[in-house]
């Protein structure tokens, strides 16, 4: 997995993620895919993204959402 987002990460002129990022994003995609539908998921790490937050923050706020 990681070499291929390497090369992604290349091709879109940024850094690839650290393992820990990947583990956050992982985490988020799973709260967002069992909260509702697993497409879900996808889009929620892409929200996140457009938020320019922490992946800390983003999965903390999805947790929250998901509670409520």
């Amino acid at each position: 997995m990681t070499d291929w987002l390497d090369r992604y990460a290349g091709a879109l002129g940024v850094d690839a993620p650290t393992a820990e990022a990947i583990d956050q994003i992982l985490r988020l995609a799973g709260v967002a895919a069992h909260a509702t539908v697993r497409q879900a998921a996808p889009v929620a790490c892409w929200l996140a993204a457009q938020a320019a937050m922490p992946l800390d923050e983003a999965l903390g706020i999805a947790v929250g959402t998901e509670a409520g």
